[in-house]
């Protein structure tokens, strides 16, 4: 590729990042019923996190609590997530997934997995660790900035 500006550079992520997340959405949730990118961003967190509060998983979502209740409501109607009071304080409900909602984690992150193999085995190895390189950079920025005061 010849040399753009910064300017160029950005324009041209603007247009491809929606692409590259929209397919890969379609293509991860090909075959998962009822279950939206958000839900498996929260299932994901929680997969991570264990049990987590519902205030902590409106942060990380970046939601308002209403929202989170929406979110979470549509995951415990489906089996997903159980809710439980904390016997220390019952004002405060924390969330978990449920053997169901580990064995769809488990289902999607192996779909992951073959999706990347599939998209990347047609991607030379070079290039392949040249994204890698370039990720891991950027993932790295990103958690220093997060890290850093304003």
């Amino acid at each position: 590729m010849s040399h753009i500006s910064l300017l160029e550079f950005s324009e041209r992520i603007n247009e491809i990042m929606p692409v590259l997340m929209k397919e890969f959405s379609r293509h991860l949730l090909k075959g998962v019923h009822k279950v939206t990118l958000p839900q498996l961003f929260l299932l994901q967190f929680l997969h991570d996190g264990g049990e987590i509060k519902m205030t902590d998983l409106a942060l990380f979502m970046n939601v308002s609590t209403a929202a989170m209740t929406g979110i979470v409501e549509r995951l415990f109607r489906d089996g997903y997530v159980v809710r439980a009071p904390d016997p220390a304080d019952r004002r405060i409900i924390k969330i978990r997934l449920t053997s169901r909602g580990a064995r769809l984690i488990k289902e999607i992150n192996e779909q992951k997995r073959q999706m990347i193999v599939k998209v990347f085995g047609k991607v030379s190895e070079r290039d392949r660790s040249d994204y890698l390189r370039v990720l891991i950079k950027i993932k790295d920025v990103l958690i220093k900035d997060k890290k850093s005061p304003v």
